[in-house]
């Protein structure tokens, strides 16, 4: 097992050369990930932490009971705080440097698993399997992850299995529904969505790191052992909305978080320019599972 293999095999870097974000495009690529070292900056990650810590800690308990596995969850359009994070300008700027220079966003989440909660299990966050450009090599849609504390496998840092985006894994078969209510309940451990893999690799940070992740790759986090609350947040980019399928795009739209009216303009106005449009006629895509491309 590939355990303790921290970064090794994807870019744990800064920015600005262009060795450094060739680097990054082939982790990205390869692997299905790549982590830029420190783009959030103070104030805003002390800013951030603070207010989440604040809105988690007020959900009510029943909520989070069904989500036992991942914790705490909530849009990012729950205070237009995160605004700032979502058009921060650092982190577009290593978009940019990964060939991604009119990225789009759609959603956001501040997950906090609490302490001593279990793992979170092994899924993929795409949708158009049937798409044959779900198995080509440029992500159609990838996350990003600041986490808000520093991670480790005590505490829940995340699991990831390279290159699991494009090539098929055993995994894949024994899965079903990578988001089935039962698995955010943690009912039964002892499910292969929750085992160890000889494929895996965690991948620890420090505060204010950013995580860039395929999201078709297999990914997980190991359990909060710790006596403290772990939060990510986790937004939603598309690096080239413009080449997605149309099909895609209706998707993309339809499944964006509306920015509320009560929020100020200025705050607004930063996520809404950041917004994918659609204006044809195309079906959206349901949520299909995984299938092998042979298939």
């Amino acid at each position: 097992m590939t355990k303790g293999a921290g970064l090794e095999g994807a870019a744990r870097v800064g920015g600005g050369t262009t060795v450094v974000a060739d680097r990054a495009v082939r982790s990205l690529v390869q692997n299905g990930y790549c982590v830029f070292r420190q783009v959030l900056a103070e104030p805003l990650l002390s800013e951030l932490r603070t207010l989440s810590e604040r809105l988690c800690a007020a959900e009510p308990a029943e909520r989070r009971e069904r989500r036992l596995s991942q914790g705490t969850m909530l849009s990012t359009m729950v205070d237009p705080a995160y605004a700032e994070l979502i058009a921060w300008a650092p982190a577009l700027e290593r978009l940019a440097d990964l060939g991604f220079d009119a990225p789009t966003f759609t959603d956001g989440y501040v997950i906090s698993k609490p302490p001593h909660s279990p793992r979170l299990f092994w899924h993929y966050d795409w949708f158009a399997w049937g798409d044959d450009s779900a198995y080509e090599p440029r992500p159609p849609q990838v996350f990003l992850m600041y986490y808000l504390t520093d991670t480790s496998p005590g505490n829940g840092c995340l699991r990831v299995i390279p290159g699991s985006h494009l090539a098929h894994n055993a995994l894949h078969d024994d899965i079903g529904n990578p988001h089935a209510e039962s698995l955010s309940r943690a009912e039964d451990l002892s499910l292969p969505a929750y085992s160890d893999r000889p494929d895996e690799v965690d991948v620890p940070v420090r505060a204010g790191d950013l995580v860039i992740g395929d999201a078709r790759m297999l990914h997980a986090a190991h359990a909060n052992g710790s006596d403290a609350w772990r939060t990510v947040i986790t937004l939603w980019f598309q690096p080239d909305f413009a080449a997605l399928p149309e099909r895609v795009q209706a998707q993309m739209v339809r499944k964006t978080h509306p920015v509320p009216d009560t929020w100020p303009e200025a705050a607004a106005g930063k996520v809404r320019s950041l917004n994918p449009a659609y204006s044809g006629s195309a079906e959206a895509y349901g949520r299909d599972l995984y299938r092998p491309r042979s298939r």
